[in-house]
This record gives structure tokens, sequence and C-alpha cells, in this order.
């Protein structure tokens, strides 16, 4: 049964050429695996869970996904009683399906309530609606998704009167108690909508809850009355039709293309998903609107550019990298640096010619390094944000730094790893004790810290102001401490610059150093690679263990190594990263409470510190889990140590 469902609407104001490819595992979709997305939905289904207790006694829809006749028939049912509260509510009309998270029916009235992970401060007055009196674009996606759930309702049920409504997490608001976000558990290969593991059963057992309604039956209503659009040349009741009939009917709606959007694009596929049957949705779209043939994916176009937003690259059909000018990127530059612009177009000029020589600003980063002061500490935190906090006092999304590597490289080029910190208590706030441990790590030398990107410099200006207003003895201490090794953030109502403050290594990546194996990409998982891939001196290095190259680790053993090359290329050292419990039994394995099978990026990093907030896990399986984090973290610091040196030495 072809119908168009709210995440569908969702998806086609995304893009309406996705209809086609949506629901088709014939073509492969890169949302499904990613780690950061799957932490994201738990914390939503956390969130659904907590505002069913707002509304208790209420009649669950229990039905699949895809059956669609009954849990119609089951919420027909529900609606007969005059007063009534529903979760999960599912409406049908002209082949057009919605499920709403909650309904509160009395008597002719419907108050219709999404709930949302995301946060909100009900004290913006332009929450919503810009001063320049639109939409403001983050909110579309939610505001439209609310719009087509209250027409598919009014088109149900003509005679009701229907008012629409979000439930967010509040800013403004604290947690009552510990421990709130592991009140509600996704189960272990269960259906998270129907069998999450909820600990209490009252709202009152909670104290204050975190969530608020926001009433928006407003802006719902001009939105249906088109006085908003989500595209210029497509109001709603225009896109509610045409996203029905293009996925009723499968039709590929040839939407014009926009670079932004393709960029991005999920429905996208490797070349081993290629081998293994999966088509490619993107390459569908440039086939028929671009008339690429198959050899043309392979040519570099200006999708790979670093950083570019394409101007009418796609209206001209001048995509390929062959076809730009130094006009298209307005290149400008900056003395002794790479601007951004240069940047742009140093990896259009190697991609062309399939150069794959470092490029490097050699006096400029020269410069730079020397006035880096030895030792050099590298440092890298792994941090969380959750809508349902951990720990009492805390609000929704507020910053938890759970954990920090820290990797020493002295003058005589002997590489430690000297200090790592981690939280894996239940029940623990870590940030301040995270912060005596990190003053303690640096404040020994005057060595350069070293940070890579702004993640580590913002954490830490959160737990300033944290600190701040918290009424730890050591406080100003600490504050005082972190203001030397941090830059305050612009929207600060104090303003710092840290006399040691860290030097961000991605930002000298980006001004003197551009490695074509990137691919135009500046992250630590690129970048690392790329080093390797290009210096002579690491592959000779690394090839060894780490015992005989002088590089003591905390987490692996003397033997270790890490570079390792298959089929002539190197391996990302990310994907050497060993699973979890390697050498258990399956009844063990079988047994353990967090689901995580390995750590090697971000997303699996903060949902294991998720995991590790269970009461019940047992201790193997805690320890089990604490090991491949601290494994994962001294990697990020160690590749920083491998970029550094893979720097210096382009500099001799």
């Amino acid at each position: 049964m072809r119908v168009l469902s709210k995440s569908l609407f969702k998806l086609g104001l995304e893009c309406p050429n996705k209809l086609y490819f949506t629901n088709d595992k014939t073509f492969a979709n890169k949302k499904s695996e990613d780690t950061f997305l799957q932490s994201l939905a738990e914390g939503g289904f956390q969130v659904e869970e907590l505002a069913r207790l707002h509304y208790e006694n209420g009649v669950f829809i229990d039905a699949e996904s895809f059956e669609y006749n009954k849990p119609v028939d089951l919420t027909n049912k529900a609606l007969l009683k005059d007063n009534v509260i529903i979760y999960e509510g599912a409406f049908s009309v002209n082949d057009y399906y919605v499920r709403c998270d909650i309904i509160e029916k009395k008597g002719n009235k419907i108050r219709l309530i999404e709930v949302k992970a995301k946060s909100f401060n009900p004290t913006d007055d332009y929450l919503f609606i810009g001063k320049n009196g639109k939409l403001v674009s983050g909110w579309k996606p939610y505001l439209f998704d609310l719009a087509f759930q209250k027409k598919v309702v009014q088109m149900a049920f003509p005679s009701y009167e229907v008012e629409a409504y979000l439930m967010m997490a509040d800013k403004t608001k604290k947690a009552s108690i510990d421990g709130l976000n592991q009140l509600f558990r996704v189960p272990k290969n269960g259906n998270p909508r129907t069998e999450i593991v909820k600990r209490v059963t009252k709202i009152e057992e909670i104290g204050k809850s975190v969530l608020s309604e926001i009433n928006v039956d407003s802006i719902i209503n001009s939105i249906l009355e088109n006085k908003f659009s989500y595209y210029e040349n497509l109001n709603f009741s225009e896109a509610m039709l045409l996203f029905r009939e293009a996925y009723k009917q499968k039709k590929y709606l040839n939407w014009p293309l926009k670079f932004s959007n393709c960029k991005a694009c999920e429905f996208k596929t490797s070349e081993e998903e290629k081998q293994q049957g999966l088509k490619s949705g993107f390459e569908h779209c440039f086939k028929k609107q671009l008339n690429w043939s198959d050899a043309d994916f392979k040519r570099p176009n200006a999708m790979e550019i670093w950083n570019y937003r394409g101007g009418n690259l796609i209206e001209e059909n001048r995509l390929f990298l062959d076809d730009l000018t130094e006009d298209d990127l307005k290149v400008t530059p900056i003395a002794n640096k790479i601007s951004p612009s240069e940047r742009q177009w140093i990896q259009v000029e190697k991609a062309r010619t399939a150069d794959a020589s470092v490029y490097v600003e050699k006096e400029g980063l020269k410069a730079e390094m020397e006035r880096w002061i030895f030792p050099l500490h590298f440092i890298d935190f792994e941090t969380s944000t959750v809508a349902l906090p951990f720990t009492v006092d805390r609000h929704p999304y507020e910053q938890v730094a759970f954990q920090f590597s820290h990797h020493v490289y002295h003058e005589d080029g002997t590489i430690e790893h000297r200090t790592e910190f981690i939280s894996n208590t239940p029940g623990e706030f870590p940030n301040f004790i995270f912060a005596r441990a990190l003053k303690e790590a640096l404040i020994h030398d005057d060595g350069s810290i070293f940070r890579f990107a702004t993640h580590e410099n913002s954490i830490l200006n959160a737990i300033i102001q944290q600190l701040k207003n918290s009424s730890e003895a050591d406080k100003e201490e600490l504050i005082s401490f972190l203001k030397t090794i941090t830059v305050s953030k612009k929207d600060s109502a104090e303003s710092w610059d840290g006399d040691r403050k860290m030097i961000d290594l991605n930002v000298i990546v980006k001004d003197y150093y551009y490695n074509p194996y990137t691919k135009g990409s500046n992250s630590i998982k690129a970048v690392l690679p790329a080093s390797l891939n290009s210096s002579e001196f690491l592959k000779k290095k690394y090839e060894n263990c780490l015992e005989k190259i002088n590089v003591s680790s905390k987490n692996f053993s003397g033997n270790h190594i890490w570079l390792s090359i298959k089929n002539n290329e190197i391996i990302n050292p990310y994907k050497m990263l060993p699973p979890l419990y390697e050498g258990w039994d399956i009844e063990e394995i079988e047994d353990t409470v967090s689901e995580i099978e390995n750590i090697a990026d971000g997303g699996s990093a903060l949902t294991a510190y998720a995991k590790l907030q269970y009461e019940d896990m047992t201790e193997k399986e805690r320890g089990e889990i604490t090991a491949g984090l601290l494994k994962y973290c001294e990697l990020d610091t160690l590749a920083m140590v491998m970029i550094y040196e893979h720097l210096k030495e382009l500099t001799i």
C-alpha cells in the first residue's frame, strides 16, 4: 500500500526526487548507517516516552509500521469516547496517512501534540518567525511536518476542531533527579516505539519535567493557507498533491537539481555497494537531468570542492572541474597562507591533472611552527549532549565532557601518551572532575597545546559557565586556568584570549597544507590517512611497533603497529580499531545490555557513554566499553601527533 506518510512528506520537502528512491531496497541509503543519526533517534524515543507521562492513561495504538488499516481502525474506535488520550493515533484519508505522537480529544476538540527531541527557548520572541517575517529555516521541516498532520486529521474528521502543538526539550528547565535519561531505556533488539523500558509510571516521580508545550497553531494555519512556502514555486497544497501522486505511482519527478541538496544526498553508492548490486539515486538524477554517462561519475566535479556553494554550475551544466575557472571561485590570495578560495583552486588544479602531491605553503608553515613551545601537548575530548539529562540540575542538551586523551611530543622526538581521563560511573556529572584532571595534565610546563577544530574550545567555554553557576570550592582557580588555554566565544558576555590558548591544528592544515588524498575534507578522519599515504617518514616509522619507535601507549601493547597496507592501499587506522567483546563467549555477548559492537567515530562514542549510565551493566561489560572508548580517544590524539610529524617533515 503506497500512501504518503508524514515521513515521506518531510522527505519530499528535502528533495521531491527522493520519493522515487526511498523504501526501494535496490537503492543505497547512507542515512541508515549513520551512527550519529542513530544516537539522535534513540534520544527521540526517550523524549516521546517522557511526553506520554504528561498525558497518562492514554490508549496506545499498537501496530507495525507496515500496517495501515489496523491502526486507523483502532484510532477510530478510541475516538468514539468523548474524552480520550491516544498515543500514536493513525489517520488516513485520500491516500494520505499520519501517525500522531499524542492526541488529546475532549468533545469535538482535538489537541494534536507533536513530540520532538529538539530543544527550544520559550522566551525567544523570534523562535519560529524571524524579524524578516519569514519562517526560521531550521524550524521549517518540523512545522511543515505538523501542518501535514493537522491537514490529514482535519480531512479525516472535518467536524472536529484541531489545534496544533509542539512538545520539546525546554532549555530553561533543569532535571529534578539524577538518572532521568536512564528511566526510558531503548531496548536491545526490540522495537523502540513499543518496547522501550519505562521505569516510572507517573510524571510526579521525576519531579519537574524538562519538556514544555508550545502552541504553534497560528503558524500551522498560515502554512495551510499557503502564506509560507517551502519552495518558492511550490506551496503547501501543491506539495501534498504532487508528493502523493509521485509516491503512489512511483514516478520520478525530475525536480530541478540543487547543488547543496545533491552534495549531501544520502542515495549515493560506494564501490562496495555497487558490487553488491545497489543503485545510486544520485546517479539516477544526474543521468536523467544532465545526461551524465557512467564514466562522468568518475570525473572530478565541483561537489568535491571543500566549502564550495556551487553558484549556478548545475543550471549551466558546468560541474566538472575541467569546466571551472578562477573566476568561478573568486580566487583571492593571502600572503604566506592558503586562502579559502586558493585552497579550492588548488584542489581543482590537482584533480584536473591527477596530481597526488601535497601542496604546502612552506615558509608560512615554518614560521608558524617556530613559534610553538616544546613539549607539545595534543588533546582530544569526547562529549555528550542529550535531551534528557543524566544528572540533576542539568538542562536539556547541556554539554557533558566525559573523556580526554593527552599525548606529549618532546623536542627529542619521544612521544608519550601521558594522561587520559574517563568518567564511566553512572549518575556522575563529570565536567568539574574532568576540568581538574585536565589542569593537572597541562600545568607542569608552558608547552603549546593543540586541539583539532573548535570543539574543545567550545566545551571548555561551557564548563567555565557551569563553574560560574556552581558552588565548587575551587571554581575560581579552575576558571582561571581554563581561560588561559581558551578564547571566549563570540556570543560570550565576557571576553578573554588565553596567553596559552590551544592551537587549532585543523586551522593550521587549512592555512598551509592541502593533500589531494583528503578529497577536500579537513576532518581528522580524512587528514590522518592522507598524511600516511603521502609521508615517507610516517610510513617508515609507523610500519614498526610502538615499542620500537619510542611511542608509549596506555591502551595498546608495545607490539601494536598502526600502519597496515592492503591491496597497495594504506588502511585508515580508525578502521583498525578492535571491535568490542573479542574473545567473549556467545552467551556473554547475548547478555550485554549496551548493544554496541565497536567504537570508531564520535556518534558511537556518545552512544557508548549513554549506555555506561546503565546501573545494571556488569563490571565486565562496563570495562569493555570503557576500554573501547579509551582506545578510540587515544587514536585521536596520536593522529594529531602523526599529522604534526608530517607537517614538520614538509618544512625541513
